[in-house]
């Protein structure tokens, strides 16, 4: 299965290792031919005004409307999840509007108040998820069609909308493949 990461900025490396290791034929994505054949689309976390930019100046905005659209999964993490909202407090603009979800850019403090945290997310199973957050937003709110997959001290910060995922904190890296291989699922199944 062909995944594209868009690879303009952020943690693009990381998400590459870990799907590869799940099996998947992982590739960095810079234009918009790369995306071509592929399965699904992960949007890293980073810095979500430069993805933006670049991903417009890559021309990479419509294609990946285009694959979402077509039912192809999208998947963003703490950056890219902002990438995706439709949404975001204090700005006029979005960058993709995909996900119905209105979302809060660093509303967990800044680079040093990052931290790690076990979370409930009952589609991944029982045993509680590593997540680290660095910098990271969260959903202040989410439309009828949003699935809440999980919360941390009462913000949400893992959702699903049909074939788009989202989270708050960085997946890629921790040790934990459950999230990506549930992400790699909807992909199967799309």
């Amino acid at each position: 299965m062909k995944v594209g990461v868009i690879a303009v900025q952020g943690a693009f490396r990381e998400h590459i290792r870990v799907l590869r290791e799940l099996g998947a034929d992982a590739v960095e994505v810079r234009r918009a031919n790369e995306l071509d054949g592929a399965e699904a689309v992960v949007i890293p976390g980073g810095e979500s005004t430069a993805i933006g930019k670049l991903m417009r100046q890559y021309d990479l905005i419509n294609p990946i409307k285009q694959l979402a659209h077509e039912g192809r999964p999208v998947f963003g993490t703490c950056a890219g999840m902002i990438v995706l909202a439709n949404r975001i407090v204090g700005e006029e603009s979005t960058h993709l509007g995909l996900m119905n979800v209105e979302v809060n850019r660093n509303s967990f403090g800044r680079q040093k108040d990052s931290f790690e945290a076990d979370l409930d997310v009952p589609v991944l199973g029982a045993d509680p998820y590593p997540a680290v957050f660095i910098r990271a937003p969260h959903i202040q709110s989410v439309g009828a069609d949003v699935e809440v997959l999980a919360t941390y001290e009462d913000r949400i910060v893992a959702v699903r909308q049909d074939n788009l995922l989202a989270t708050s904190f960085h997946p890629e890296l921790t040790g934990d493949l459950r999230l990506h291989a549930y992400f790699l699922g909807l992909a199967a199944r799309s």
